[in-house]
């Protein structure tokens, strides 16, 4: 899934382990998220958006079929 997460995360001036950090998560985790090697768990996905007074959808983009 495409996302968004990089150039918010980098709008805020967090580093991936800062945001790892904040979020609870390991900065692996981001590192994925950011590649779109693994997409987020709804929980997570809540939580990112919260963090960024955004839509989810703002964050993520779905692939359309």
């Amino acid at each position: 899934m495409e996302n968004n997460l990089s150039d918010y995360r980098k709008e805020r001036g967090l580093s991936q382990q800062a945001l790892a950090d904040e979020l609870g998560v390991s900065r692996q985790t981001i590192i994925s998220l950011e590649k779109g090697r693994y997409d987020p768990s709804l929980p997570l996905a809540f939580k990112l958006a919260s963090l960024f007074a955004c839509h989810i959808e703002d964050l993520f983009i779905p692939e359309e079929n």
